[in-house]
């Protein structure tokens, strides 16, 4: 309804009296202010009610963004504890978990659904790996969230040369190339007994975490030394461009030709090499002297350092292969050469019905991780004379 203004409502007022109107001057004046009045007040009621529902709808944003962080707020120690909590909700209980207890985790990508484990959980993973798939205590290690990792290489150096005063110089440039390193995917399950999930100490995802790093562990240690680059990571072994030192013999080792190969490679990444080999060829290389009758490998007589073989460390890699003729038993290089590439996210989906009879839950697991040889020129490997 539209309100008249000063001018109308003083021509209105003016006409009524002139046309004998019996309104008093002063009613007509209250009554517009009355209706003045209402409909501000109308207006406000309607602003107040926009106030309302814009303040509604922030709220829920804000309770969706501390969801979002565990409802942890800014506490990151506390949201880590909510997501550590409903990680061990799920691990017992699977998708039949009330929600409100695993809002705090992350939805794995992967087809068959599941949650991501913590990143306490992952990072601890992680170092568990170690201890069965020894290279990556070694090797340069990398994390990523994408797909692959593309590296710059150089193929080729400046070719400097000496000059005299009026001689032109002559320019040359090194070859640069790219090297990438593609993440694969690798599954497996364990199943865990129920009674051991529903402790409530924390055991539980310790005995989930430790049985998956074994398996895991194995597998790719396995991969890392022989892994073909295509479903699986590529292997130290089976990368081309490595040199190699023959031993001279197919069965039998000799200490000349570590010797060689030792001081065949650059000064600069001899100094910063490592042996690697398995056992039996460990045991092997113990009974080795050199020519004046010392053994060639050195113990370790000091906790936290390892033995040696001409005076550089030794890690055993049980995938390496045996002594035999036309085999690769050793290889020694800088092993910041080979690249490891991991997405730390485990992704963990619990199953509580396939064994329910047995009483137990089958859990299964996918990780990613990739890896290949960066820099060839830091390796070398001893072959055996083919027989």
């Amino acid at each position: 309804m539209r309100h008249l203004t000063k001018t109308e409502l003083r021509g209105s007022t003016a006409l009524t009296l002139k046309d004998g109107g019996e309104d008093d001057p002063a009613d007509i004046v209250t009554k517009a202010i009355g209706d003045l009045t209402a409909t501000i007040d109308t207006r406000l009621q309607a602003q107040d009610e926009i106030a309302k529902k814009l303040k509604e709808r922030i709220d829920k944003f804000e309770a969706k963004a501390n969801r979002a962080q565990g409802d942890g707020g800014d506490d990151p120690d506390e949201a880590a504890q909510l997501e550590k909590k409903g990680f061990a909700t799920y691990l017992r209980l699977g998708h039949n978990a009330p929600a409100d207890e695993i809002k705090a985790l992350t939805v794995s990508s992967d087809p068959q659904g599941g949650y991501l484990a913590p990143a306490e959980m992952s990072s601890e993973f992680i170092r568990d790996l170690i201890e069965f798939s020894p290279v990556r205590a070694f090797a340069s290690v990398r994390a990523t969230g994408s797909p692959s990792v593309i590296y710059p290489t150089r193929n080729g150096v400046t070719n400097a040369k000496w000059k005299g005063e009026t001689q032109a110089s002559e320019g040359s440039e090194p070859g640069f190339g790219q090297a990438e390193v593609v993440i694969k995917e690798m599954t497996t399950h364990v199943d865990i007994s129920n009674q051991l999930l529903a402790d409530s100490a924390g055991q539980a995802e310790a005995e989930v975490r430790i049985a998956l790093a074994e398996d895991f562990g194995q597998k790719e240690g396995l991969a890392f030394v022989s892994g073909d680059g295509a479903l699986q990571p590529q292997g130290f072994m089976t990368a081309s461009g490595i040199a190699e030192t023959v031993n001279g013999h197919a069965t039998v080792l000799a200490a000349d030709p570590l010797i060689t190969l030792l001081y065949a490679l650059p000064a600069t990444y001899r100094g910063r090499g490592a042996w690697a080999m398995n056992g039996n060829t460990l045991a092997a290389i113990r009974k080795l002297k050199d020519g004046q009758g010392n053994y060639l490998w050195q113990p370790s007589y000091q906790a936290g350092q390892p033995e040696t073989i001409l005076g550089r460390p030794v890690v055993e890699m049980v995938d390496m292969p045996d002594i035999a003729a036309d085999a690769y038993p050793i290889i020694y290089g800088d092993w910041s050469g080979y690249r490891i590439v991991d997405r730390l996210a485990l992704s963990i989906l619990v199953n509580p019905y396939l064994l329910a009879s047995t009483g137990e839950t089958r859990i299964h697991a996918t990780r990613r991780v990739g890896a290949r040889v960066l820099q060839p020129a830091k390796f070398r490997k001893l072959k055996m004379a083919v027989s």
